[in-house]
């Protein structure tokens, strides 16, 4: 149970709602205090609970990149958060927690196809997903090819992991989860970060650090 950290309160989850249908600077100026108070200092208590455990964390800036975007919305909808491998994120829809890699170098991603098709490790990650699974957390890709990559089988035992382009075990909670509001927050997502460490290692140990400069 947390010592800081006291649940994401209701005018948090609105701050959001609020935000999501007026995404502008007079919105965010009107409502900064609820931000700092209700959304910011409840992500940091929430982080430092973790940190012994998981390791410091680190809060994404609220304002988006929107210099290659279409979408000129100033203000992220939501509030997340790194912590080793392993994220949190809140918004109006509520809470998700997960780990794994994200937006993979070119040869982390080859490296991470030739583990997935190789006879140890491939049968090994896919025992890991299903243990993960079972408890249910979900093991996903942000981004997907829609055919099997360059140089494997259309018909290779695992082509549904070779189309991934990343890999995250992740459990998301909606805003109507009563426990949201509570410390016990804590104790769930310690729970799913815990249950991603066999994902987290099988990463380190098969995918690693990109060796490319600039993406280090």
């Amino acid at each position: 149970m947390s010592a800081t950290f006291p649940g994401w309160s209701e005018r948090a989850s609105a701050f959001y709602v609020g935000l999501e249908a007026d995404n502008s600077k007079d919105y965010w100026t009107r409502n900064r205090a609820v931000y700092d108070a209700e959304v910011l200092a409840p992500m940091q208590a929430l982080l430092d609970d973790l940190s012994a455990e998981f390791g410091e964390g680190r809060i994404f800036r609220p304002n988006r990149d929107i210099r290659f975007s279409a979408d000129k919305s100033p203000y992220k909808t939501s509030i997340g958060a790194m912590l080793g491998q392993g994220y949190v994120e809140f918004s109006a829809r509520g809470l998700g927690t997960g780990a794994g890699c994200h937006m993979l170098a070119s040869d982390q991603l080859t490296r991470l196809r030739a583990a997935v098709a190789d006879d140890t490790a491939g049968p090994r990650l896919e025992a890991i997903i299903g243990d993960l699974e079972t408890s249910g957390i979900d093991v996903t890709s942000h981004d997907r090819l829609a055919t099997a990559p360059r140089g494997y089988a259309k018909d290779h035992p695992r082509i549904e992991l070779l189309r991934n382009k990343d890999l995250v075990a992740r459990k998301h909670w909606d805003p109507s989860t009563p426990w949201l509001r509570s410390p016990e927050t804590v104790d769930h997502v310690v729970a799913v970060l815990r249950a991603a460490r066999p994902l987290v290692q099988w990463l380190d140990e098969n995918v690693g650090p990109t060796a490319m400069e600039g993406r280090r």
